[in-house]
């Protein structure tokens, strides 16, 4: 069923470096996470005996389970869905379509093509998670089912991906609503569980729904196992949920299959081009001239465009000093159906106000355990808003610039007169334009939170100007990585796998030192190498192609700025976390901005910088 789409990617993916780079990367990062874990506890604690070695291997497993889960989401969605978009961006689906390969083929082999790369990766970190059982506190069906739960979870992700890319024409369209509709997903059921904890549905509970359907309950429940009365792990939630997300992707596969020509119509194509081949004949212009003449006028007097040019005489309408700004707002240059993406954007906003008025209701500000303990709870919904929005962001940023290559009109824009600047600031202010609506609400979100107690003034204020400063910075990320790099889907990778990075990454890294030590103080350099490993690694991905000084501090001192202003929300230094992202952050866009405009050619990788 996969067909030669699987075979070819077998063939050539272990002859790409980046194939084995990612899986190295990702499981030298598990182990270099797993060796500072340890040296944190050892720094700050006495190990005594196998109890503290158990408490520590669970521990960790709660730590790294959660963000392979996030990660091979990630992976697997946007992997999947670029993907495919990217084929239709630069039309070479329709030519698949004329092919002789069938529609399961098709689908099927682009989404199995599109996982093998967060496969091979689980694939990869099993051994690593065998590793931590070694420490006791966690069993090898834990980590078994943890590993079932993963695997289920990126082929529903997957093919939620491919599925979507196949429905809408735009890639920025496809990416969107992929993160859209996994986040509330996630998000409805997670308010289901926690409204309706003991509450039943036809014979069957609530919670044992929830974890049948949502991948981060049913992760939880494998990291917090239950027991039943002879002291077994009872472990079934893997399994439900493992053959709830086959199901489920099945079905979105052979919908996919079935209405693929529909969404995707090649048999019209080539019918339209066999028309247009016939016209073009010269027996057909000898005998039929005068009648088709006849019927093109006909034709062109009843097109939309013409009747509105008759009832408005206007023979153009007025463009912009800036045409590049001018293009990106007033018109549909992200396809009519970006209203989709809109409308389910707010409906997360609408599930995240009425999570903070729970909460605020409940008078639940501060939890009691983990991480938790140190963070008001009225930001569980506030984060992922702001991570859904950024990331929405950075989307566009990044496809404004791909879908101009993919389309081939990037070289008919960079031969007229628009100057560097003008190309650049029109396509930044376009995005925010276009995206008004991922940094408006936010800050109504942080307003709304503020008149309802659970924010003071000072925090909202820096709050405000913060996520002002991240949007304009993942905007310019995203334009930068879409010049820079000239295949699509790598861009799009990058350009969102640094957005993950940032903030993941040093929300991962706290998490460990709280967990272990509960001091920021104990074994800090250990930590801060680490973070500098993710500083080179930035720095490869965003400055390697356009070297500057400037680009080079920047990524270094991104991660240490991103820590450092977490760190600093957690100790209660609001202020000091502010100013590091102001300074930090704006630095990083102005690095990325000046060089895109005062080196536009060798941005756009016309030119290298040696030549003169």
């Amino acid at each position: 069923m996969a067909g030669p789409v699987l075979a070819r990617e077998l063939a050539i993916a272990p002859r790409r470096a980046r194939h084995f780079v990612f899986r190295t990367v990702y499981i030298a990062a598990l182990l270099i996470l797993m060796c500072t874990s340890w040296l944190v506890l050892t720094g700050s604690q006495v190990v005594l005996g196998i109890g503290d070695l158990a408490r520590f291997g669970a521990t960790l497993f709660r730590i790294l389970v959660p963000l392979q889960l996030a990660l091979a989401i990630f992976l697997a969605a946007l992997g999947s869905a670029s993907s495919v978009a990217v084929e239709k961006d630069r039309r070479t689906l329709l030519l698949l379509l004329l092919t002789r390969l069938t529609d399961a083929e098709l689908v099927v082999g682009k989404l199995l093509a599109s996982l093998l790369m967060p496969a091979v990766m689980l694939l990869g970190a099993i051994p690593v998670f065998l590793l931590i059982s070694l420490f006791g506190g966690v069993s090898t069906m834990q980590v078994v089912s943890v590993f079932l739960v993963a695997f289920g979870t990126i082929f529903l992700a997957g093919s939620l991906g491919s599925t979507l890319a196949l429905w809408r024409e735009k890639t920025f369209q496809t990416l969107s609503m992929t993160v859209l509709f996994l986040v509330l997903w996630i998000g409805i059921w997670e308010a289901v569980a926690m409204l309706f904890p003991v509450a039943e549905m036809g014979g069957i509970s609530i919670s044992t729904v929830v974890l049948t359907v949502s991948p981060v309950r049913a992760t939880l429940a494998v990291v917090h196992p239950v027991l039943d009365a002879s002291g077994t792990h009872v472990l079934p939630s893997a399994l439900f949920y493992l053959i709830f997300s086959v199901v489920v992707g099945c079905c979105l596969n052979l919908l996919a299959i079935l209405r693929l020509r529909v969404w995707n119509p090649s048999r019209e194509v080539r019918s339209n081009q066999q028309d247009r081949q016939a016209l073009e004949t010269i027996w057909h212009q000898e005998h039929h001239g005068k009648v088709d003449e006849q019927r093109a006028e006909a034709a062109r007097a009843t097109h939309v465009d013409s009747m509105r040019r008759a009832q408005q005489q206007e023979e153009s309408r007025a463009v912009w000093d800036n045409p590049v700004l001018w293009r990106e707002i007033c018109t549909w240059a992200y396809g009519r159906k970006v209203l989709i993406v809109r409308v389910a954007y707010l409906l997360f906003f609408t599930m995240a106000m009425i999570g903070i008025h729970s909460i605020m209701s409940a008078d639940q500000l501060i939890s009691t355990a983990g991480l938790r303990r140190l963070v008001p709870t009225v930001a569980t919904p506030l984060v992922p808003f702001f991570m859904v929005s950024m990331v929405i962001i950075n989307a566009l940023a990044v496809n404004s610039i791909t879908n101009e290559r993919d389309g081939q009109a990037l070289d008919l824009l960079l031969v007229t007169d628009l100057s560097p600047a003008e190309f650049i600031t029109g396509k930044m202010w376009g995005v925010m334009w276009v995206t008004r609506e991922m940094i408006v609400l936010p800050l109504l979100l942080c307003i709304y939170t503020w008149i309802q107690g659970g924010m003071e003034l000072q925090s909202l204020a820096f709050v405000s100007i913060g996520l002002l400063v991240m949007n304009v910075f993942v905007t310019m990320l995203g334009i930068h990585c879409g010049m820079i790099y000239s295949q699509s889907r790598t861009a799009i990778t990058i350009s969102l796998g640094a957005v993950f990075f940032l903030f993941l990454g040093a929300i991962t890294c706290i998490m460990v030192m709280i967990s272990f030590s509960g001091s920021f103080e104990h074994q800090l350099w250990q930590f801060l190498a680490f973070i500098l490993g993710g500083s080179v690694g930035l720095y490869v991905a965003l400055g390697i192609r356009n070297p500057s000084q400037a680009i080079l501090w920047a990524t270094l001192l991104l991660p240490f700025a991103t820590f450092y202003a977490i760190t600093s929300f957690l100790t209660g230094s609001p202020l000091q976390g502010f100013l590091m992202v102001i300074a930090v952050y704006g630095f990083t866009t102005a690095a990325m901005m000046v060089p895109a405009i005062g080196e536009f050619d060798i941005a756009m990788g016309r030119t290298e910088a040696g030549d003169q």
